[in-house]
């Protein structure tokens, strides 16, 4: 979003085709990221390569994924942080009913690319099943790499009801060094849902580290989805505006530079990682 903000990410696929057209603008926010305080660069990449469209059809994902690899690493290493790698959920390709078979198949080609460029970790993020997470597990943990995984799950657990609890332990078990959530509830939900993670792993003797990222506003009634179910999104803003009139209206949302800045003076420490989202 920070990219589309500048002008260098289409609104609506929010694809990453600006790894190629337009670089220095992908770096540039790396490197702000960095000096904010990040210690992970995680490289803006797209995960999927069925049915592509457009400027994603023109380049092709190989040389867009190569291109966001070699802008992470670059200035992960001019920083002296850490480069990730990062996938995400099948989709429709798990929803349809693929086998195991088939959803590991996809997680190996996705992360194929961070092989060939030897990310230091490796994360899956944004699932909401916690079966295919653990496949994604799996494949990661296969590699060699640090594994991270964060399901975009609140209190009441994943799509199919199983409670966040189960699912760190089934995670945990599968192989992961880090578990958390992301992405789909505020931060009082995501803290009460990473509590729930920790007192069942806890009781299961099992200690991954735990990981966070909340949506940067409040969200609350949010159920099993999260804030992209609330009739507040993305519309409830509007007629507010419409009713002040306001001569200039500056949006403000969480994945800005300076956000990061003001997490680090207050968390001095707590790690810290930037992360870019492409579905």
């Amino acid at each position: 979003m920070a990219l589309e903000k500048r002008g260098y990410v289409k609104a609506g696929p929010y694809t990453p085709e600006c790894t190629v057209e337009h670089p220095d603008g992908v770096r540039q926010l790396h490197r702000e990221f960095q000096r904010a305080g990040a210690d992970i660069i995680q490289a803006f990449t797209f995960s999927m390569d069925d049915d592509l469209e457009g400027d994603q059809a023109k380049y092709g994902t190989t040389k867009i994924n190569q291109a966001a690899c070699d802008l992470a690493k670059g200035v992960a290493q001019e920083g002296g942080v850490y480069f990730a790698g990062c996938i995400c959920q099948t989709g429709f390709l798990y929803l349809q009913g693929a086998g195991k078979d088939v959803i590991m198949k996809k997680f190996r080609e996705q992360i194929e690319i961070f092989i060939q460029n030897n990310v230091d970790i490796i994360i899956a993020e944004f699932f909401g099943y916690v079966e295919e997470a653990e496949w994604a597990v799996e494949v990661i943990k296969s590699t060699g790499k640090p594994t991270a995984i964060a399901m975009c799950i609140g209190p009441q657990g994943d799509r199919k009801n199983v409670p966040p609890g189960e699912c760190a332990v089934r995670l945990a078990r599968a192989g992961a060094d880090i578990i958390g959530v992301n992405c789909s509830f505020d931060p009082e939900k995501s803290l009460e849902t990473i509590g729930l993670m920790k007192e069942a792993l806890d009781k299961a003797g099992l200690k991954p580290h735990l990981m966070v990222q909340p949506v940067g506003y409040h969200g609350p009634d949010t159920g099993l989805i999260g804030f992209p179910c609330i009739p507040e999104n993305p519309f409830g803003e509007f007629p507010r505006l419409n009713r002040a009139v306001p001569q200039l209206y500056i949006p403000l949302h969480s994945p800005v530079a300076i956000n990061s800045h003001l997490f680090r003076q207050t968390y001095k420490n707590i790690f810290y990682i930037f992360s870019y989202i492409c579905l």
